[in-house]
C-alpha cells in the first residue's frame, strides 16, 4: 500500500472536499491510503500528488469520477436499519393515502434517495410500495435515487446483486417476489425496476430540478460533511419537501442545533423530521 505522506495530506484531503464535500481528518489517513492506493498504480502514478495533479489536469473527469467512485463507496444492503421501512409502512404512506385519497386524480406519491449507493435502499423502497398499494393506476409513483459516483448508479441501474448482497437484509421468500435468477447472483424484476429512476447527483450543488418530495431519505451520508456542509445540505432539501413531507436520517445523525427549521418526531422505534408549521 501506498502511504501517504505528511506533506501531501492537506492538498490530497482538500483535493477530496472540493469534489465530494467528505472533510477527512488525519483520522483518517488509512482510508485515504486503502481506498485510493489501488488507482494511484492503475493510473501510472507513483504518489498522492501525482494522482491529484493527474485529475486536475484530465479534462475529461475521468480521474476524478475514479477517485469520488474509490472514495464515496459506502456499506449499503436491503432493508438496512429496518425502522425506517416499518415507518415508512405504517405511518408514512397510510397518512400521505389519507390526506390524498380524496382526489379524483391518482394520487402522487414522490420519494428521494439521496446518496442511493447501488440502490438497495431505493428498491426496498419500490418492494414495500408495491406490497402495500395493489393497483398501481390509482398511483402517481416517483421514486428517484441520486449519488455521487458513476460507478453506484450504474450497478444501480442494472439492479443486478451477488448471492451475498442478496442474502443480507432478504429472506428466501422476499428475494422470490421480487428477483429473477441470473448468471451473477438476482436482478430486480422488470416491474420493480420499472417504477424507479436513478441519476448522477453531487449533494452539494443544486438539486432543484429534481422537484419536490413527500419523503426524502438521507442517511448515512452528511456524518462526512462539516457542520457547515451539513447545514447547506439541510437547508436545501427543505426547498424540496412538500410542506407536509417526511425527511429520514441515519439512526446516530441529528439536526438538533444546526436545522431548528426541522422539528424531530417518533413513532415506534423510528425518528424523522417534518420542517416545523408557522402558527
Amino acid at each position: 500500500m501506498i502511504r501517504l505522506l505528511p506533506e501531501e495530506r492537506e492538498t490530497v484531503a482538500q483535493y477530496i472536499h472540493a469534489i465530494c464535500a467528505i472533510t477527512l481528518d488525519h483520522s483518517k489517513d488509512y482510508l485515504i491510503e486503502g481506498r485510493l492506493s489501488g488507482l494511484i498504480e492503475e493510473t501510472g502514478c507513483n504518489s498522492f500528488s501525482q494522482l491529484i495533479s493527474r485529475a486536475r489536469a484530465d479534462v475529461h473527469g475521468a480521474v476524478k469520477r475514479r477517485i469520488i467512485d474509490e472514495i464515496t463507496t459506502n456499506e449499503t444492503l436491503f432493508f438496512r436499519d429496518t425502522s425506517p421501512f416499518e415507518l415508512l409502512r405504517h405511518k408514512i404512506v397510510p397518512e400521505i393515502i389519507d390526506r390524498r385519497s380524496r382526489s379524483s386524480l391518482a394520487i402522487p406519491m414522490r420519494i428521494w434517495s439521496a446518496a442511493c449507493s447501488t440502490g438497495q435502499e431505493l428498491y426496498s423502497i419500490a418492494i414495500i410500495l408495491r406490497e402495500m398499494l395493489g393497483d398501481p393506476n390509482r398511483y402517481n409513483i416517483r421514486l428517484v435515487g441520486t449519488d455521487i459516483s458513476d460507478q453506484a448508479i450504474a450497478r444501480a441501474s442494472e439492479g443486478v446483486f451477488s448471492q451475498v448482497e442478496i442474502v443480507r437484509g432478504l429472506n428466501d421468500a422476499a428475494r422470490d417476489r421480487s428477483f429473477n435468477s441470473h448468471p451473477r447472483g438476482w436482478k430486480i424484476r422488470d416491474e420493480v425496476r420499472a417504477m424507479v429512476s436513478f441519476r448522477r447527483m453531487n449533494l452539494m450543488e443544486d438539486f432543484a430540478s429534481l422537484g419536490r418530495f413527500d419523503v426524502v431519505f438521507c442517511r448515512n451520508v452528511a456524518i462526512y460533511f462539516s457542520e457547515a456542509d451539513r447545514t447547506s445540505l439541510f437547508n436545501r432539501i427543505e426547498q424540496c419537501l412538500e410542506p407536509d413531507g417526511y425527511l429520514i436520517i441515519g439512526a446516530m445523525e441529528s439536526l438538533s442545533g444546526i436545522c431548528p427549521q426541522f422539528e424531530s418526531k417518533r413513532h415506534l422505534r423510528s425518528v424523522y423530521y417534518q420542517v416545523r408549521r408557522v402558527h
